[in-house]
């Protein structure tokens, strides 16, 4: 097996992941009080609980973005999308009944020798108005069997099995970290969909494409008359577009806000301690342990911080002054890693919800703490997003006793990914000794090796 990203994980294997790495950092790593339970207003609610509840809480309230937890922040986008979808399906549905209608008038008339004023059809029947898109019943559309937005498998080839995959890919809202046995709430055994807000998403691609050599990004005041009209937009659910005419300040500020009025920050509160307490590791065991902090994120915060390091990186690249094809000084916006976790850091581990007052102000060694744990995420943020194949040997032994019964499907999965990845087409400097078939069943016969003596090894453990 070979390191996989996170997200591409099926969702009952993102469960189990979340149960290795929390017994892990409780019985092995012992991250500060995370092996104990805290004792609320209600009784006694453990970490597993706490990250349960802020991953399902529900607000009422108008703002479609701002203020809300984060799940449901991607829930309304895609409400909107959906929404999107079904007015210009419906839209073009009108459009190809009026161009039959009006080709049925044609033939009519056509055949008519009186032409419109034809006794068999009254002139009056054909109206010459265009048809409104009003006048259909959108209930009876949406109830067609079949129907359903594929724009998340645009990337996906047309193999019928891996389509029949993405059919199946969960929404943000089913991710339960307990796979409840009485219910039996099945779990899907396919990834879950890309989760990152819309307004997340759009604001670094704003930046990413006309900021990157902007000095002082992120630390040069905003319009707080702009940054407000492009804040109620997106809490009004409308398809913001940010282009050239807007200020790159301004949507920094705009990105800066949505994460600090985040009621549930990008990383829980329940975790803040334990983030923290990395700041004092070094080296592999620093890093390991911030990897089983990720891994016990939900969805929907994993995906959103993983684009929001990717987005820091790529912008602390920029920050040195560079020379371009033409030999001119390309100036560098200043912003080092350093300076991005220092302005995100607080924005990101959070130790009280916005608006409460903390008993004292965040001391010198916690703000010191935050930022250096920023500046690694920010700089392993690809490598802390993998899935080790010791992890992945983890995860299987684990579903090998917990539910045998899906193990051939995940590592017919696993052996489909590998093949598409790992299959290279012959070039002009490849020896010709091998035909493509022999050299496709080769190392579909390798591959095919490793994943049953991955079998072998899971039935050894078991049996022990």
């Amino acid at each position: 097996m070979q390191p996989v990203p996170l997200h591409s994980l099926s969702e009952l294997e993102r469960a189990s992941l979340q149960e290795l790495a929390l017994y892990q950092l409780q019985e092995k790593l012992l991250v500060g009080d995370l092996s104990l339970a805290k004792v609320g207003p209600k009784g006694s609610k453990s970490i597993r609980q706490k990250l349960e509840s802020f991953s399902k809480e529900k607000k009422d309230g108008s703002p479609q973005t701002f203020g809300i937890p984060l799940f449901q922040v991607i829930d309304n986008d895609r409400a909107y999308k959906q929404l999107q979808e079904e007015v210009k399906s419906s839209r073009r549905l009108c459009l190809e009944v009026e161009a039959t209608v009006i080709r049925f008038r044609a033939q009519i008339q056509k055949k008519s020798p009186l032409g419109r004023s034809c006794g068999l059809v009254p002139c009056k029947v054909f109206s010459e108005e265009p048809l409104s898109p009003t006048f259909l019943d959108n209930s009876s559309w949406n109830q067609r069997r079949g129907a359903m937005s594929v724009d998340s498998i645009t990337d996906l080839s047309d193999n019928t099995s891996k389509l029949l995959e993405a059919l199946q890919l969960s929404h943000p809202h089913e991710l339960d970290l307990r796979r409840s046995r009485g219910k039996k709430k099945m779990l899907s055994l396919n990834p879950i969909t890309w989760q990152v807000p819309r307004i997340v998403d759009r604001c670094c691609q704003h930046i990413e494409m006309h900021g990157l050599q902007t000095v002082g990004i992120f630390r040069v005041g905003s319009s707080k008359k702009r940054v407000q009209q492009l804040r109620e937009e997106f809490d009004q659910g409308l398809d913001v577009f940010l282009d050239e005419r807007q200020s790159v300040h301004d949507v920094a500020a705009l990105l800066k806000e949505f994460l600090r009025d985040m009621p549930d920050s990008l990383i829980p509160r329940q975790l803040y301690e334990a983030f923290l307490s990395t700041a004092s590791m070094e080296g592999p065991v620093q890093f390991a342990t911030l990897q089983l902090l990720l891994f016990l994120l939900p969805p929907c915060h994993s995906d959103t911080l993983h684009r929001l390091l990717q987005f820091l990186n790529e912008v602390a690249q920029h920050a040195e002054s560079s020379q371009g094809a033409d030999g001119q000084e390309i100036p560098g916006n200043k912003m080092t890693v350093s300076n991005l976790a220092t302005i995100f850091g607080p924005n990101i581990l959070q130790k009280e919800k916005p608006g409460e007052k903390d008993s004292g102000a965040m001391n010198i060694e916690d703000s010191t703490a935050v930022i250096l744990v920023l500046q690694r995420l920010i700089e392993h943020y690809e490598a802390l997003f993998m899935v080790s194949p010791e992890m992945q040997h983890d995860i299987l032994r684990r579903l090998f006793q917990t539910d045998p019964d899906v193990i051939d499907y995940l590592l017919r999965r696993k052996f489909n990914t590998m093949l598409s990845t790992e299959s290279e087409p012959l070039t002009e400097e490849s020896p010709p000794s091998l035909l493509p078939s022999q050299s496709c069943t080769l190392e579909r016969n390798q591959v095919s090796s490793d994943l049953y003596s991955s079998v072998s090894f899971l039935n050894l453990d078991v049996g022990m």
